[in-house]
């Protein structure tokens, strides 16, 4: 049994270690050797839990998938159904690019040109929030004549640009940056006898641990 748990460790180690060196360097220029040199292990010990850098990738895209997950599955605080969710969530995705590099790591692959994504983080994110949004729709949530297809476009365009720009200046995964684009987005989006219970700056639960994110 140690040596399992020891053999568990070890991946996990060897994840963190590849997204931060895949964080910092990108997937073509880092090397394995940079890696498992990062992570205190032999890189006979890395090729024993992973086969190429590929591989590698392909794990640390897996492991952000389950932050993500983790992520939007949280319920918001006492808050007024699924708009609410959807605000905190994106508030919540914001903090995880800015504090979990494995969740950076996992969308900067999803985005990566020279390998296709095993796990594509913004397709995933993209796929939820339509979800949610068709069911805010459907328990009539949205102002009239508000199409989710439409609510999609406009939330997702905006978080993953986020995303993006975030790579290169922070401030645009800061919690000031999407409360402002809520307060902007929400009038148009909610219906008038929502508007008033909904918090742009997210809800309290948002205030918890970042750890209660990683899972590792």
């Amino acid at each position: 049994m140690a040596r399992q748990e020891r053999a568990v460790r070890t991946r996990e180690t060897l994840i963190r270690s590849a997204a931060e060196i895949f964080d910092r360097e990108g997937f073509t220029v880092a090397s394995l050797t940079t890696i498992s040199t990062q992570a205190g292990v032999s890189n006979g010990a890395l090729h024993f839990h992973f086969a190429s850098k590929a591989a590698l990738a392909d794990a640390v895209e897996e492991a952000a998938l389950l932050r993500l997950r983790i992520l939007t599955d949280r319920p918001s605080a006492d808050g007024p159904g699924r708009l609410q969710h959807l605000v905190d969530a994106t508030h919540g995705l914001a903090r995880g690019l800015r504090e979990d590099v494995v969740l950076r790591a996992g969308f900067d692959l999803s985005g990566e040109p020279a390998r296709p994504p095993r796990t594509d983080l913004r397709a995933h994110w993209r796929g939820w929030v339509a979800a949610l949004l068709e069911k805010a729709c459907q328990e009539r949530e949205l102002a009239p004549g508000v199409a989710p297809e439409g609510a999609v476009t406009a939330v997702v365009a905006a978080t993953v640009g986020f995303e993006v720009l975030g790579n290169r200046d922070a401030s645009w995964l800061a919690a000031g940056t999407v409360e402002a684009f809520w307060r902007l987005m929400l009038p148009m989006l909610a219906a008038e006898q929502l508007l008033p219970r909904l918090e742009a700056e997210g809800t309290a639960l948002l205030n918890g641990p970042i750890g209660l994110l990683n899972p590792s």
